[in-house]
């Protein structure tokens, strides 16, 4: 159990999570998105200044759990200068390494995650933020929730 936890709570995570980058509110953002996780308490705002189709800028703020906050910061470090359709390959490829047997391929840092899959209760939070980047990027008013 030990080794287990070890693997979750590794030192890029703790850092991002002690440290995160991106968080704060971005006054001229053209899309946000509010996300919540009713379960542990999780909740974001999602900030993106969209120029055409690519994320010139992101950034989020609230308050979450050590997994939660790591993946937003990873996330937003991740995003930057990619257009709409590569974020939204990247969310399905992270989704993937945190539900299925696999580590798909170009995730980079975000691959640090890989861990959470032997803790399926905190999968909610690590996608939290992703679930609200995708209902940003569609332009979506209304929060999402991980329920």
């Amino acid at each position: 159990m030990f080794d287990d936890l070890t693997d979750l709570y590794q030192q890029l995570i703790l850092d991002h999570s002690k440290s995160p980058r991106n968080f704060r509110v971005l006054p001229d953002a053209n899309r946000t998105a509010q996300g919540t996780n009713p379960i542990c308490g999780d909740n974001y705002t999602l900030y993106a200044k969209m120029d055409g189709d690519v994320v010139k800028e992101i950034s989020f703020q609230g308050s979450g759990c050590a997994i939660s906050t790591a993946s937003a910061s990873l996330m937003t470090e991740s995003l930057k200068g990619k257009t709409r359709a590569e974020a939204e390959r990247m969310f399905d490829r992270f989704h993937r390494l945190l539900t299925a047997d696999e580590t798909p391929p170009d995730l980079g840092k975000l691959a640090v995650f890989s861990g959470v899959r032997a803790f399926p209760v905190r999968v909610k939070c690590a996608t939290l933020a992703w679930h609200a980047l995708r209902a940003a990027l569609q332009g979506e008013e209304q929060a999402v929730s991980t329920e």
